[in-house]
């Protein structure tokens, strides 16, 4: 118990499967595949609620995610990158569909569904959000300070590319008589 607490001691997201059926040939390519995706992927075949205790999760001995055995897979920066893997080796396969279900995850401590796990943004993705929504107000003010002097800066060049009327002969004078 010590070493399961040791090993899930800073991990702060994860998703919980229970897996019924599974041949040793596909419980190997089921990890092996993920091991390739992620950079460090565990597994914990039996139901550990201390694991989140261990983290400060508030789930419950109680809760319908440690009903049964129960697989706790994580690796990646956040829970999004690993249950869209997830998803790709799981869900989507046809002979994991039925002996693989996933329970659910847990995200920042908090539990949350697996729907929602997979549409919400990467670490990556949420601080390009933020980058892009303080700099959007810059680039409004950039270009409204650019904006009229470029307008003047464009009159200015086409008044100073007009070729200047050629002077007109000058009418001749009345002839004396």
């Amino acid at each position: 118990m010590n070493m399961l607490k040791k090993s899930f001691a800073n991990v702060r997201e994860y998703v919980l499967l229970s897996v019924k059926g599974l041949t040793c040939q596909a419980d190997h390519g089921l990890r092996a595949a993920l091991r390739k995706k992620t950079s460090a992927c565990r597994w914990s075949r039996t139901a550990w609620p201390g694991a989140s205790s261990a983290n400060s999760h508030d789930i419950g001995k109680d809760s319908p995610y440690w009903a049964g055995t129960t697989w706790m897979a994580y690796g990646p920066e956040s829970v999004a990158e690993l249950s869209q893997e997830l998803e790709k080796l799981v869900v989507r396969d046809v002979k994991l569909k039925d002996k693989v279900t996933i329970k659910g995850a847990i995200a920042e401590g908090l539990p949350v569904d697996f729907k929602t796990a997979l549409t919400r943004p990467t670490k990556a993705q949420a601080i390009g959000t933020i980058i892009g929504m303080i700099l959007s107000p810059a680039a409004q003010i950039a270009s409204q300070i650019t904006g009229p002097a470029s307008q003047i800066a464009s009159q200015v060049q086409t008044i100073s590319e007009k070729k200047p009327e050629a002077e007109a002969p000058a009418e001749p004078a009345p002839a004396a008589t």
